[in-house]
């Protein structure tokens, strides 16, 4: 059977987040989570409504003022660590709060063990978006 790659496959990807309010999306992404800024713009009417943000060495996420902020309950984006129970507590030192899920156990921390192995810990920006980090141990 011939081995086919989407055309798409050559590019990198970036994860896009509708937020209600761009200035407190900016107080989140740039003060809680200390992601640099890469770029800003417009987004559909609201000038200056739009951000990139790096992460990882490059482009990560393009956050935006759209009507729809919020309106999905799965996670969105997903940082990778390697440590997680350090990043977890330097999150939380700049308020962020870690999601609890019923259905899962979780450590003290808000920590729980990822299927498939490692662990992972959620949490949500002001529009109720989700976010995931995870760690292989």
């Amino acid at each position: 059977m011939p081995q086919w790659f989407m055309p798409l496959s050559r590019y990198h990807l970036r994860a896009s987040i509708a937020v209600s309010d761009i200035e407190r999306a900016v107080g989140f992404y740039e003060g809680t989570l200390g992601l640099p800024v890469l770029q800003s713009g417009p987004s559909a009417h609201v000038a200056g409504g739009s951000r990139v943000y790096g992460s990882g060495g490059g482009p990560a996420l393009n956050v935006y003022q759209s009507a729809t902020a919020g309106k999905t309950p799965a996670t969105l984006a997903t940082w990778y660590v390697d440590d997680l129970d350090q990043t977890v507590d330097e999150l939380v030192a700049s308020g962020v709060e870690f999601i609890r899920y019923e259905q899962l156990e979780h450590d003290a921390k808000g920590i729980t063990p990822r299927a498939g192995g490692g662990r992972i810990a959620w949490f949500q920006d002001p529009d109720g978006n989700t976010f995931a980090l995870e760690a292989d141990t």
